[in-house]
């Protein structure tokens, strides 16, 4: 394929994805249809067909792109925060408001479990904001600011902790509310870690 066309093949999908990420988002994955995300992409179904394979491939992308998206806000929170505490804290909070948007609740939280698994979700969640989390814990151990037995346990407590948050807010009638009430336990959660 010459290098045109790569980038146009590349445009395509990313606009595939775009309109994908709105649609399920908006609508939910059951009431998306491949035709719809491909009248929306002003592309053939065929085209969506190749660039993904299935409805469940193009939810998996959005999916990720999802996840990297509130990776991607967790990351800009904390970048240029040199204190390891306030970025943990900083890290956190962003999360949980990074994942209960409602674009994003529909996709990560309702309907990625079931569509997807746990296992893939759980690795989403790992390669994206998982990591930040694991990095600033494995910070806070290596200066001895940390009080637990083990940072795998802590990072893996801490992300179960945050996600059921992130499921329980999502299924509340009142989510801004919802947030603030878990922000604030999640937070002396953390501040209890501290050594």
């Amino acid at each position: 394929m010459g290098r045109a066309s790569k980038e146009q093949s590349e445009l395509t999908a990313a606009r595939i994805l775009d309109v994908a990420i709105d649609a399920f988002g908006s609508r939910g994955f059951t009431a998306v249809s491949l035709e719809d995300v491909a009248a929306a992409a002003e592309v053939t179904r065929g085209a969506v067909y190749h660039h993904f394979r299935s409805k469940s491939g193009l939810f998996r992308a959005v999916h990720a792109e999802t996840q990297r998206r509130v990776g991607q806000a967790v990351d800009d929170a904390t970048s240029g925060i040199g204190d390891p505490w306030e970025a943990l804290e900083t890290g956190c909070h962003t999360f949980l408001e990074a994942s209960v948007r409602a674009d994003r609740r529909q996709i990560m939280l309702i309907d990625a479990p079931s569509v997807l698994g746990w296992d893939v979700w759980r690795a989403q969640d790992a390669d994206n904001s998982g990591r930040l989390l694991l990095a600033v814990l494995t910070e806070l151990d290596a200066a001895g600011l940390l009080d637990v037995a083990s940072v795998p346990a802590a990072n893996a407590l801490l992300t179960g902790a945050m996600n059921e948050a992130a499921l329980w807010i999502a299924a509340s009638e009142t989510p801004a509310q919802s947030t603030e009430d878990a922000w604030r336990t999640l937070r002396r959660i953390v501040r209890s870690l501290r050594s």
